[in-house]
Order: C-alpha cells, then sequence, then structure tokens
C-alpha cells in the first residue's frame, strides 16, 4: 500500500481486531469459568444433600433426590458397583462407571437396607457410648469434592453435566460415593449468546474503526498534501521566494512546513549569494584578464611598447583571485581542515620573516615570560591559518599609516587569541559586519587598495569557523582597525 491513510487505516484496524479478540476470549473464559462454577456449586449442593441421607443410614430406595430431572444421581460404593440412581436416568458417563442399574448383590443391597442384624446389633453396641440403645450415624467427608464434566441421559433427553463428587460413610462403616449432577445448558447457552454477538459485532465494529481511521488520517494529512502541491510548483517554477502554507495547530505538520519553510528561506539565500558570487567573480576576473589580453595585443603590435611588469602584476593578481575562488569553494563545499597540532606563535614569527617587501614593519609581540608565556597551541590546517595570517596582514598593510602590530597570547576563557593592529582609519562600527561578506569594499579611506577583491576578509572569517574559532573587528587604541582571531586550544 503506498497510501500512508490506508497503512493508517489497516493497522488500527489489525490493532482494535487483535484487542478485542484477545478481550472477547477472556470474557468468553471468564464467563465459562463463573458458569461452570455456579453449575459445580449446584451440584456438590445435591451431593451433599444425598450423602447426607446416606450418612443417616436412610435406604437407597427411600433416598429423597430433589429436581431428579435437572440433576441426576448416582450412588457408587468402594468397589465401583452402582447401588442407587436417581429416577429416569437412563445413561451417565463422566463419574467413573457408566453403569445406571443398581446392583442387586446382598451386600450393597443390604448394607443400606438394615438386614444384616448382626452388624447392626455389633455396631450399635460399639458406637452407643451412652449405653442408651440409640442407633449409630455415618458422617460425610468434609474434603473438597471432585469435579468433572460428563453427560446424563434423563427421560430420553441426553444433556451435558457439571459433576461433583461427595463420600459418605455410613454407620456400619460403609464408604459410598455420590455423583451429582448440575446441567450445564445455562452455560453453553450464554457462550454462546456472548460468543455470537462478538461474532456478529467484531466485523461491524472494525468496518467502523477503520473507516473513522481513513477520515481522521485524511482530514490530518490534509495539509501535508498542500505542502507536497506547493513544493512541486516550486520545483517547477524554479522560484524558491515561495513558501508553502503552514497550518494553524501546533503539530507535527505545523513544524515540518515551518522547517519547510525555513530550508526553503535558507535556500534561497544560498542560491542568491552563489548568484552573486558568480556575478562578483566574473566582474573580477574581468578586469585583469582584459588589462592581460590588451597589453599582450599591445605587445604583440608593438613589442618596444610591451609592459612587461605590468603583464606579471596583472597575471599574479589573476593568480591569486583564482586561488580565493578555489579556497571559497572547497570551504562552500565543507571540507574539513586537518588537525595537525601548530604552535600559533611560530607560525606568526614565521609569516612576519617573510614579509619582506612590506611597506611598514610589522612588529610582533609573543611573550616568552609571564603568565601568556609558552607554547600557543592550536589544531588544525597549517597552511589555511597562515593564509588567514596573510590577509589579516595584507589588510592591515594597505590601511596603516605607521604602524602594524601582530601580538599571540592566551584568550580569557581560554584558546589563544591572535590580534591585528593597524593604526589606519579604522572601521565604522555599522560596517565591522559586513566588511567580511565577499567581495566587499567600503567607499571610505579602506577602499583604496591596490588590486584587492574584497575576499580576503571572508575567507579569513570562513576559515577560522571551520577550525572552531573566530573573527571579530572592533577598534584599535591608536585610531585604527584590530582585528582578533580567536582559536580553540589543545590543553
Amino acid at each position: 500500500m503506498r497510501s500512508v491513510r490506508a497503512r493508517a487505516a489497516l493497522g488500527a484496524t489489525v490493532v482494535v481486531a487483535l484487542a478485542l479478540t484477545a478481550a472477547g476470549l477472556a470474557v468468553l473464559l471468564v464467563l465459562r469459568a463463573n458458569l461452570t462454577d455456579q453449575a459445580g456449586l449446584q451440584a456438590e449442593v445435591v451431593a451433599r444433600e444425598v450423602a447426607g441421607q446416606l450418612a443417616l443410614d436412610v435406604p437407597y430406595d427411600r433416598l429423597e433426590m430433589r429436581d431428579e430431572e435437572d440433576h441426576p444421581v448416582q450412588v457408587t460404593d468402594e468397589d465401583g458397583r452402582v447401588v442407587a440412581v436417581s429416577k429416569d436416568l437412563r445413561a451417565i458417563s463422566g463419574t467413573g462407571t457408566d453403569r445406571v442399574a443398581p446392583d442387586p448383590s446382598p451386600a450393597a443391597g443390604g448394607t443400606a437396607d438394615g438386614d444384616d442384624d448382626g452388624d447392626d446389633d455389633d455396631n450399635g453396641t460399639d458406637d452407643d457410648d451412652s449405653g442408651s440403645g440409640t442407633p449409630g450415624r455415618g458422617e460425610v467427608d468434609s474434603d473438597e469434592p471432585h469435579f468433572g464434566n460428563g453427560t446424563a441421559t434423563v427421560d430420553g433427553d441426553t444433556a451435558d453435566y457439571r459433576f461433583a463428587s461427595v463420600r459418605a460413610t455410613t454407620s456400619t462403616g460403609v464408604t459410598l460415593t455420590v455423583h451429582a449432577g448440575a446441567p450445564l445448558a445455562a452455560e453453553q447457552e450464554a457462550v454462546g449468546t456472548v460468543r455470537g454477538a462478538m461474532l456478529i459485532g467484531l466485523p461491524a465494529l472494525l468496518l467502523v474503526v477503520a473507516g473513522v481511521t481513513w477520515l481522521v488520517t485524511r482530514r490530518a494529512l490534509r495539509p501535508v498534501e498542500g505542502i507536497r502541491r506547493e513544493m512541486a510548483a516550486i520545483t517547477a517554477s524554479e522560484d524558491l521566494s515561495r513558501r508553502v502554507p503552514e497550518p494553524g495547530s501546533r503539530d507535527e505538520i505545523a513544524r515540518l512546513a515551518r522547517t519547510t519553510n525555513e530550508t526553503l528561506t535558507a535556500l534561497e539565500a544560498s542560491v542568491e549569494r552563489q548568484r552573486r558570487f558568480v556575478a562578483d567573480a566574473s566582474h573580477e576576473l574581468r578586469s585583469p584578464i582584459a588589462s592581460l589580453r590588451t597589453q599582450l595585443e599591445v605587445g604583440a603590435a608593438h613589442p618596444e611598447l610591451l609592459d612587461v611588469p605590468g603583464a606579471v602584476a596583472d597575471t599574479v593578481r589573476l593568480q591569486g583571485l583564482a586561488a580565493d575562488l578555489l579556497l571559497l569553494a572547497r570551504l562552500d563545499a565543507g571540507e574539513r581542515p586537518g588537525r595537525t597540532v601548530l604552535d600559533l606563535g611560530a607560525l606568526v614569527r614565521e609569516e612576519v620573516s617573510q614579509r619582506t617587501g612590506d611597506r611598514i614593519a610589522v612588529t610582533v609581540s609573543v611573550p616568552d615570560s609571564g603568565p601568556d608565556a609558552g607554547r600557543h597551541e592550536v589544531a588544525g590546517s597549517r597552511g589555511q591559518l597562515a593564509r588567514v595570517l596573510g590577509n589579516l596582514l595584507d589588510n592591515a598593510e594597505r590601511h596603516a599609516r605607521s604602524a602594524v602590530t601582530v601580538s599571540v597570547g592566551a584568550a580569557e576563557g581560554g584558546g589563544v587569541a591572535v590580534a591585528v593592529t593597524d593604526d589606519g582609519a579604522g572601521v565604522p562600527p555599522e560596517e565591522r559586519e559586513r566588511i567580511f561578506e565577499r567581495f566587499v569594499r567600503l567607499d571610505d579611506a579602506r577602499a583604496r587598495d591596490d588590486g584587492g577583491a574584497g575576499l580576503g576578509l571572508a575567507i579569513a572569517r570562513d576559515v577560522a569557523a571551520r577550525h572552531g574559532g573566530r573573527l571579530t573587528v572592533d577598534g584599535a587604541g591608536e585610531g585604527g582597525a584590530r582585528f582578533v582571531l580567536w582559536l580553540p586550544g589543545t590543553g
């Protein structure tokens, strides 16, 4: 099934069917057990009544048995011989013997009828402790009776019964067992009625559950269908400014719609940045390429007018721009930096020592004593971190008047901080975040660069973020700009 509604309806129906089936079986079992226990209790009452008469030496043919049609009775002795049965009992099973005719043996009949005078005299003598000559009495077994199910045919009708077996001992010491039955027709009828009602009601109830689940699921998933249609329309039109409808509810679907719109917003911004990046890159590449082509065409026509230093400068500028664009592309693709452990103070010294052509000498401050002394180790890509330092120094060289300072030390709260300070015009507070955007060059004095494309600070911040750090700018004490690179330490 490809429909969520169909799967939900089917799943709910199966769960309800299993639950109702289990509950129905439990109800049937409990009902049958209760009704069977009631029938057993009725049978026990009848059996104990007959056993009580036997304990009083009532003759077999004078036993009073109530409701003989509903409660068949069979009395057997220790040898399993039938000594008495209820009226109209024609067949029986489940009591240990299926005979329903009393055994005419003298032993069985004599004891019950009191014909054995010798035994009666002896028993009368032994049992009459008071010497008054009162006949002795037997007893009924007080233990729990034995129960079992069977059938009996009474007056031509055969039915199922619950039998209770109770033992009684006569005054002469003869042990008899009374098997009395109670009909199970009520139990069978009740169980059959409940089972029939369940077989009829269960399918109807399952149809109702399936229908309600289908309707509820359809209503609940209606906003999802709206989201799907709008996403299909956005995909077809490529218009990322459109948004999916957000339902007014506060459920998972509403959160899905909001998340989808947030994703579309981020995707739109990303695509817009990509378009602007491509446009700016094309514009930045056009100038050095056009200048280089012009110089080469002039040199081809008039070799004596070829500006070789200018062509080399344009080539170097073009090469640097291509390298910056390639690094940005790798950063945007999610390239993870290496995890080489390096000393940031040593890296700063090495980078500054290689800048022999700077118009302003760079002052390096790396403490060799005091609380900030020691190795300032960070983990990352040596090449990318060197690029960050180079970009910050290039930016400071372009805008400084007379001084550029680099300091390395432990930052408050942990980590290592590198501060690059110049004494130039500084960065206005409202522009301090904008200068980290790609291809952004301010219109004030800091825009008077000598070939910068506006990518250096953007690259520096991206690299810092990839290393788990950050790059910020604020004002310097001398009125210039102070760029601070913070990176987490390895300690």
